[in-house]
């Protein structure tokens, strides 16, 4: 069946994006013992290599690549060759596993509730024990997952883990058959994705052969660039207090030798080779919108601090103490403002899309006739590509979400339910539609911001326990993009449904194991792991800023509404409406208001290597081999690359393992 999309909204760069790929005829079974063989494989051996590296750099690891052509390469051995589907189902199994596993949540909770910024607003030991154990229980003290008191987390975890799966899976089903086979929008990322997920599936054709040189020579790149990064910082943590760094992590902090010239600004650089290959594969205007963000932020933070708006900061401050109080002082609110406009021009423009199109559909009818109109089936799916009724995926996400607000209601009692039921039933079905319509026309989301926190505010509620239990404020039409994706590699989409029944139990038993050995063997964060030990203090932070709002300060005003600056958010509100009206009226690209939107107040750390990347990817590749071609390229390279840094990463943490374990011995 040939791919009748027409895309809604023309965009030079978008169309590019589009015809990366075409729909197949033909979807195939991809879960086979290859998948489960494969998710054995790189649980066991690939996991705690992601877990090291996501506290070292606070980057993922490639080990799906790994495992991917060991198995393609010992089934060609076998006389046997893997199909499409089955590559495409390992690495999607083998990536799930790498991921660290959903234990490592129970690790960052125990650095919440004993930590500074906890202590500092009087929440020490307040936490509820189906969050975390108190902070001076011997499951905390003693590093001990095994120990009784988290039982109860675990569980509670277990439970919702299942039941949001099957809600997402639903929900965002659904409006992946509206918005994609009803709708018919374009999805203009998901061939990128595709052809990332496909990179080596066809590694025995002629014509596929330069995927193997790209892919080699990323895998060089990776292995060079990773010895350097991770490599030498994993190896001399096993034998010294403080691992040796050639090149800093995350990032070299020059946010004190600038503050003279650029004061209350954070400022560095994250040497990463990664994100410049990132950069080439991400759409320029998205990349520039993000870059002129963070320039403004630069420009906009002197000034702010000359005219007395960024009180807070003090020279001396680092990178993390900068953000953090810069945050409080304005860009909080202005990012606030911002998020605010786009979400409205969102929701305009989907509501004049959906008029757009019930009109085109009654001229339809009467152009060709009510009754054959009436006949058509707006539902046709394509045989054999593993589909269901919609309305049995909603009946499901009905069943879950009662489970959900059960079970919230048990542990808040005090937290209205009409709050719950409006949460469950209007604002995620809702923001869900918005943003799978938004993905399937120019690959961007959007969030309506504090709708969950104003929810807390105005029900009056008292206490931390509102913000820890799992109330459903739910964003799934994101994930409608996946089920595109898995559509145009030729996949039935049943086989992730099994695949997902495989990943789920053992991701939670191999986790457990992996991270209760690591935190058992050392605290986290600390100086071996140096992302953890700066980005978990900015997150406790920002994280107890958000808890402050709903806690009896005693009469003091909590930090949350010191935060919350009135007139600058109806000005960034302003300003992003009359950027966005202008950048319309004059055709320019769509996707630099996004970036532009997602760069707000960032820092410009990680951004500067992204932006070489762009510039280089756009103004030398594209012209060498044309755009098309190149962004079929990129993909395979950035593959390699990540498979060569995880290589590395992992011979490190074999040697942490080995010195830690043997340390551990009583002889």
């Amino acid at each position: 069946m040939a791919d009748k999309r027409k895309p809604i909204v023309l965009d030079k760069e978008l169309e590019v994006y589009r015809s990366v790929l075409e729909t197949p005829t033909e979807f195939r079974n991809g879960f086979t013992w290859v998948a489960v063989a494969g998710a054995f494989f790189c649980g066991l051996l690939m996991m705690p290599g992601a877990i090291y590296l996501s506290l070292v750099t606070g980057q993922g690891i490639s080990a799906a690549w790994v495992t991917l052509i060991i198995f393609s390469e010992v089934s060609r051995r076998a006389m046997r060759t893997l199909s499409k589907q089955e590559l495409v189902i390992l690495l999607m199994v083998s990536g799930a596993m790498a991921a660290g596993g959903p234990i490592g949540n129970l690790i960052w909770r125990q650095y919440l509730v004993t930590s500074d910024a906890v202590r500092d607003v009087g929440l020490l030991g307040k936490f509820p024990s189906w969050f975390a154990p108190q902070p001076t229980s011997d499951a905390i003290t003693g590093r001990n997952l095994l120990h009784a008191a988290w039982l109860v987390p675990i569980l509670l975890m277990v439970f919702m883990h299942v039941v949001g799966t099957i809600k997402h899976y639903t929900l965002s089903y659904f409006f992946f058959r509206l918005t994609s086979d009803v709708e018919r929008l374009p999805f203009p990322f998901a061939g990128i994705s595709a052809q990332g997920s496909m990179a080596l599936s066809e590694s025995g054709e002629r014509k596929t052969t330069w995927k193997w040189r790209v892919f080699s020579l990323g895998g060089v790149m990776g292995l060079a660039f990773g010895a350097i990064q991770v490599g030498i910082p994993l190896v001399t943590g096993a034998v010294l207090n403080k691992p040796l760094q050639l090149i800093p992590l995350p990032w070299y902090d020059a946010t004190t030798l600038t503050e003279g010239l650029l004061p209350a600004t954070p400022t560095g650089l994250m040497i990463d080779l990664g994100l410049i290959i990132v950069g080439m594969v991400m759409p320029f205007w998205a990349v520039m919108g993000s870059a002129a963000a963070i320039l403004m932020t630069l420009v906009m933070n002197p000034i702010l601090h000359g005219v007395g708006v960024l009180t807070r900061w003090q020279p001396g401050m680092d990178t993390i103490a900068t953000t953090f109080s810069n945050s409080i002082d304005f860009w909080m609110s202005f990012g606030l403002g911002v998020m605010g406009a786009i979400a409205v021009i969102s929701i305009y423009q989907t509501v004049r899309d959906l008029i757009i199109k019930a009109r085109e559909l009654r001229r339809r009818r009467m152009a060709e006739g009510a009754t054959s109109a009436r006949r058509e089936n707006v539902w046709e799916t394509p045989p054999g590509r593993g589909d269901f009724s919609p309305w049995i995926a909603l009946a499901l996400y009905a069943i879950c979400a009662l489970l959900t607000i059960g079970l919230c209601h048990l542990l808040v009692p005090g937290f209205p339910l009409y709050f719950l039921f409006a949460f469950t039933f209007l604002y995620t079905p809702l923001i869900s539609y918005i943003n799978a319509r938004l993905v399937g026309i120019c690959g961007q989301h959007v969030d309506i911001p504090f709708v969950r926190e104003a929810a807390f505010i105005l029900s009056g509620y008292k206490g931390v326990e509102i913000w820890l239990a799992p109330i459903p404020v739910d964003e799934m039409g994101g994930s409608a993009q996946g089920f595109r994706v898995k559509e145009l590699t030729g996949t039935n989409f049943w086989s992730h449904v099994k695949a997902q029944g495989l990943i789920i139990p053992l991701s939670f038993i191999l986790s457990f194991v992996f991270w209760g050995f690591i935190w058992k063997s050392g605290a986290i964060p600390s100086e071996v792991y140096p992302y953890a030990e700066k980005m978990w203090d900015l997150r406790a932070k920002n994280t107890v800023l958000m808890y402050s709002a709903t806690l009896d300060m005693e009469g003091a005003k909590p930090l949350f509404f010191e935060a919350l600056h009135p007139r600058v958010m109806a000005g960034s509100f302003s300003f992003t409406l009359v950027a966005f009206t202008l950048l319309s009226a004059l055709h320019l690209p769509l996707m630099a208001i996004y970036g532009f939107v997602q760069g707000v107040g960032s820092m410009p750390h990680g951004l500067i290597p992204i932006v070489i990347g762009a510039l280089i990817g756009k103004f030398y590749f594209h012209k060498r081999y044309g755009q098309k071609r190149f962004l079929e390229i990129v993909p395979v390279l950035s593959a390699g690359y990540g498979t060569g840094i995880g290589l590395i990463a992992l011979i490190g943490v074999a040697i942490n393992l080995i010195v830690s374990s043997v340390s551990a011995l009583p002889f």
